[in-house]
């Protein structure tokens, strides 16, 4: 029993007690009946106290929340008020008959002390249900107001850099009236000036109710990076200014087709920012323009914080400027050494001052120095660093670029300092820090990359050990919550010195199995002239058809695929693969190698979208692709090669012609089909319902023959009884499908004496799709609807719901034309939607029973009765429902707007949802105090995962939803039920390909992993999460790696 359950509880009693002092008004005038009166409010009062002992007995350990003691107070209080009344009432109404005549006589001279005494405890009484009341309506509307806020916006700061007096002078500024919006902090590379940065901006002044945010550009956002292309740099800096709109929350979408456009995201920006007061941090901005572009948008109360190391930037005018000072780290400098090497102040040497005076006192090259010297209290072993770190400033390679003149010894020394870290290291970890630098560290970079140029290097299980060292040595980053490694911007301007040395480290030096390993990985992750040397290599290797090397580049290819952070990143990367891999198709599957071509196959179906099959599939045709293929499918037994090899058969179908379809439906080994079709087997069922459904595309009745033949039809039913809840669902679809096309054929798989052995999910969605075409009963006359229609458009609430009620059998058959034409030409919809917007509690009975009659007609009347529900905004209508306090409300809501989804023209009611921002909404009801709020909004979010597509589901995942999904199972006790939910849904989801699911299942469990850090839940739910993943994920496993093949000795 929560806050709400106690109030309403206490409610009841002190309205019955209110009505009980009524009844003693009227008992002081019947001497008689007073006393029993009495006994009843004494009963009441009692009943209270009882309340209130079972409550703090049973929430002993909730009586913290501020609510529940604020309420249980206030019954105290009443209590107390109302114990010495009626005390005092029962006095009175307990003396003799006697003296109550004596009192009815004194009363009409001196009036009734009775009387006065009721009124006082009525008094009492109804003031505690007005302040009841009162608190309900201002809750409801603090509530409203929340629901209408936004999240405010934070930026974390980093352990190990103290809080320097500058710190507080830049945040007087931000308070100060009348100061520039613009705030440059300057100063010598790598003297703290993003650490100073984001200690303001993690505890930003009260004025930016919105929070704060940061937005990193670097040196790959800037014109000389960029080879001076205004073209390339303005694409590249659209990129980042979309990135800066997902992360404050922005609802609008944008468009793919200005994805790049730098002046439209411009006005995106103007539009996001309007009305809001966020401190946005620009760190490492390198081009005037873009802090220009931020400083001219109006109509808001944001201040900008720009770090900056690039002298065209100090001149823009209208900016306050705070210069980072020697002097200015010198005070924090001491509290960083000690931090970063685990000493005390009394283990450290003196001369620790002449190193701190060496490092210019600098942030980033006193934390590589100190971690080098961790734990060293030895006062020569210090006096030896001091001295390298001047031989290694003094042979360390100058930056490439970008740096100014006046930074260059400055530069050398943070660059000696990495030198003496990387001195201090194995030989191993130096050579791995080396061919790091082939990356591009703009982004954070995959684990699985990190281990990818270690395993050409040495020996895969030292990983962990190898990686660790250039973790603690300051050189790499680790994210904690991620599987994902970043560097210092000063660290990647080392690295760039060694981008040479890296090429041939991992290219030149290597063998042909090690470079058709590597390619791929930094053909994805490379920096730019490193993606060029890897293409050609790649090129050369696909082109050359030395089976072994083309086998490695390609499924090395594959991993690098799966490693994608995004489906964005992921679609970016196949694209570029399939360009290479596209045009040599039809030679690498006409290859005598049953090996290669099964290879082939495999990242044919993980590259390929639906454009790149009709591009480069037609011309397969003509060389024997389908006898090959064939042939290697009847002789394997390798279920990863059988399923693979059965995928592309089934795309040469889908998009081949006759002739093909023929060859396919005769050369598919249908018998392997069904074993795969097994509920043991469901690591292969998503690549089973996929060669089914473009079978069934290609073939149509054919195909549903040979299947029946097979018997998989009987294979479906036994995954509905037995199978998971994804498997049923696909299995639904296929024999949805098989109905649709085997026309009489599955009369006797799909009879009621076998759907009733089905679960009762599966049983509902058969029963109401098989039987949807069967006879209906004998309508009642037009002129019987014209009458409803008139009794429907009353005011009478009673002859409106019986209107309702006569409508049903009518509604259910308007799949017939005549019907339907004749319902939709009447003012029904209209009225309905009407109905919906009625405010008062006595019209929830017809707002409930009218989403009823809408769920019907849209499982009725298909697409023609959507039509009409998106003209008059009944999907809105019904969302706003959703939000209400009537759980019966919400439920109707909920159960129309479900089916809605589900039936056949569901997709115009999602896109409405998607277009009108009403799944913004929704994302913020999550948060919502009310539990049912809560629950409808989180299956409407597993309903659109199902059904929608990839920008749909990125669409949730940057409004959070994830997270908020995280916070519920965090209060509901860690039970996982939506978080797995969540992802069944995007097993489910038919517009997503295989490899899709997997890069999206894999964002959504990095958000779910950084949400949970440190949670009482966190092992709880990952543990079931892990479990539901893998579950799908053998397949993937299974293909194996090539990596241990290529190895160094």
């Amino acid at each position: 029993m929560d806050a709400l359950q106690v109030i309403s509880s206490a409610t009841q009693i002190v309205s019955n007690m209110v009505g009980a002092i009524a009844a003693l008004e009227q008992a002081s005038r019947n001497l008689d009946e007073g006393p029993k009166r009495i006994r009843s409010l004494e009963e009441f009062v009692c009943d209270l106290e009882n309340l209130i002992r079972r409550l703090k007995h049973k929430h002993v350990n909730k009586l913290h929340n501020p609510q529940l003691d604020h309420q249980i107070q206030s019954l105290n209080s009443l209590i107390e008020r109302l114990h010495p009344n009626i005390s005092k009432a029962r006095r009175m109404v307990s003396k003799s008959r006697l003296k109550n005549l004596a009192k009815v006589v004194w009363t009409s001279m001196a009036g009734d002390p009775l009387g006065k005494l009721l009124n006082s405890i009525k008094d009492d009484l109804n003031w505690w249900l007005e302040s009841q009341r009162l608190v309900h309506d201002v809750e409801k509307t603090l509530e409203s107001t929340a629901q209408d806020s936004g999240v405010r916006l934070k930026i974390r700061t980093e352990q190990g850099y103290p809080v320097s007096s500058k710190c507080y002078f830049v945040r007087n500024l931000l308070e100060k009236d009348g100061s520039q919006r613009v705030i440059l902090i300057v100063g010598l590379s790598g003297i703290g000036k993003s650490f100073l940065a984001r200690q303001v901006a993690s505890d930003p002044p009260e004025k930016f109710m919105d929070g704060a945010v940061e937005l990193g550009f670097g040196q790959w956002c800037s014109r000389a990076a960029c080879n001076r292309s205004i073209v390339e740099y303005q694409r590249r800096l659209a990129r980042k200014l979309c990135k800066f709109l997902v992360q404050i929350g922005f609802r609008k979408k944008i468009r793919d087709e200005h994805s790049g456009d730098l002046e439209y995201t411009c006005c995106l920006l103007q539009e996001a920012l309007y009305g809001k007061s966020i401190l946005i941090l620009l760190d490492d901005v390198w081009e005037q323009d873009i802090v220009e572009r931020f400083a001219k948008l109006y109509d808001n109360d944001c201040r900008y914080l720009v770090t900056t190391r690039n002298e065209a930037v100090y001149e823009i005018t209208e900016a306050e400027k705070v210069e980072l000072s020697k002097d200015d780290v010198k005070e924090t400098s001491m509290e960083v050494l000690l931090y970063h090497s685990l000493l005390s102040k009394e283990e450290l040497p003196q001369v620790a001052e002449n190193l701190l005076e060496r490092c210019g006192h600098h942030p980033l090259t006193v934390a590589v120095m100190g971690k080098a010297l961790r734990k060293e209290t030895r006062a020569d072993k210090w006096e030896k660093a001091i001295t390298n770190l001047s031989t290694f400033a003094t042979c360390a390679p100058g930056p490439v670029s970008y740096v100014n003149e006046k930074e260059a010894e400055n530069a050398l020394t943070i660059f000696g300092s990495f030198e003496f870290s990387l001195d201090a290291m194995p030989g191993d970890s130096r050579e791995l820090f080396i061919a790091l630098s082939a990356l591009s560290w703009e982004e954070p970079v995959p684990e699985a990359c990190v281990e990818a140029v270690w395993s050409v290097l040495g020996q895969e299980t030292l990983f962990p050990l190898i990686v660790c060292k250039l973790v603690e040595g300051s050189l790499l980053m680790k994210i904690d919550t991620d599987p994902l490694y970043l560097v210092h911007d000063m660290v990647a301007l080392y690295l760039e010195s060694k981008t040479n040395n890296s090429v041939q480290i991992l290219l030149n030096a290597t063998t042909a199995e090690e470079a058709a390993f590597i390619c791929p990985w930094l053909l994805i992750f490379g920096k730019e002239r490193v993606k060029y040397f890897s293409e050609k290599r790649i090129v050369s290797f696909l082109g050359a058809f030395e089976e072994k090397h083309v086998i490695i580049t390609l499924e090395a290819t594959i991993q690098a695929l799966m490693a994608s952070k995004s489906i964005s990143e992921l679609e970016d990367s196949r694209a570029i693969f399939s360009s290479l891999l596209g045009p040599r198709t039809a030679d690498l599957i006409s290859t005598e190698s049953q090996s290669l071509i099964a290879v082939s196959a495999q990242a044919i179906t993980i590259i390929f979208s639906k454009s790149d099959y009709c591009n480069y599939f037609p011309s397969l045709e003509y060389t024997g692709a389908v006898s090959k293929l064939a042939c290697i499918l009847e002789n394997c037994d390798d279920s990863v090669i059988q399923t693979d090899i059965s995928v592309v058969l089934a795309k040469l179908a889908e998009f081949g012609t006759q002739e093909t379809v023929d060859k396919v439906l005769q050369s598919i080994q249908f018998h392997q089909l069904a074993e795969l079709l097994s509920p043991n087997n469901d690591q292969w069922h998503d690549s089973m319902f996929s060669i089914l459904i473009s079978l069934m595309k290609a073939g149509k009745s054919k195909a549903v023959e040979r299947m029946l033949a097979f018997e998989i039809d009987k294979a479906l039913l036994r995954l509905l009884q037995n199978g998971s809840e994804v498997a049923q669902h696909h299995a639904i679809v296929a024999l949805k499908t098989f109905y649709e096309l085997g026309d009489s054929h599955l009369v006797g798989t799909l009879e009621p004496k076998n759907i009733n052995l089905l679960p009762w999910q599966a049983r509902h969605c058969l029963e109401r799709f098989v039987l949807s075409d069967q006879s209906v009963p004998l309508l009642p006359q037009l002129q019987t609807f014209e009458d409803l229609i008139y009794k429907v458009l009353h005011n009478d609430s009673k002859l409106v719901l019986e209107a309702m009620q006569d409508l049903i059998p009518i509604i259910e058959n308007a799949g017939e034309p005549s019907i339907r034409d004749m319902i939709i030409e009447s003012p029904l919809i209209k009225q309905l939607s009407e109905l919906l917007q009625r405010g008062s509690f006595e019209d929830n009975s017809i707002k409930s029973q009218t989403a009823f009659l809408l769920m019907k007609l849209a499982s009725s009347g298909g697409e023609s009765c959507i039509q009409k529900f998106l003209e008059y905004d009944i999907i809105p209508d019904l969302v706003k429902m959703m939000q209400c306090s009537s759980i019966e409300l919400q439920d109707a809501a909920y159960t129309a707007l479900h089916q809605m989804c589900f039936g056949s023209s569901g997709i115009l009611v999602l896109n409405q949802i998607l277009q009108m921002g009403l799944i913004e909404r929704m994302a913020q009801s999550l948060e919502s105090k009310s539990r049912k709020t809560r629950e409808v909004n989180v299956h409407c979010f597993l309903d659109i995962v199902e059904l929608g597509n990839k920008a749909c589901i990125e669409r949730m995942i940057s409004l959070q939803v994830v997270e908020k999904l995280v916070k519920i199972e965090k209060a509901s006790g860690g039970t996982s039920e939506t978080l797995l939910g969540f992802l069944k849904g995007i097993d489910k989801c038919k517009h997503l390909s295989v490899a899709e699911r997997r890069v999206m299942k894999q964002q959504v469990i990095r958000k779910i992993r950084a949400s949970l850090k440190g949670h009482k839940f966190e092992f709880q739910i990952l543990g079931a999460v892990d479990a539901c993943v893998s579950e799908g994920s053998k397949a993937g496993s299974s293909s194996g790696s090539s990596r241990g093949k290529h190895k160094r000795g």
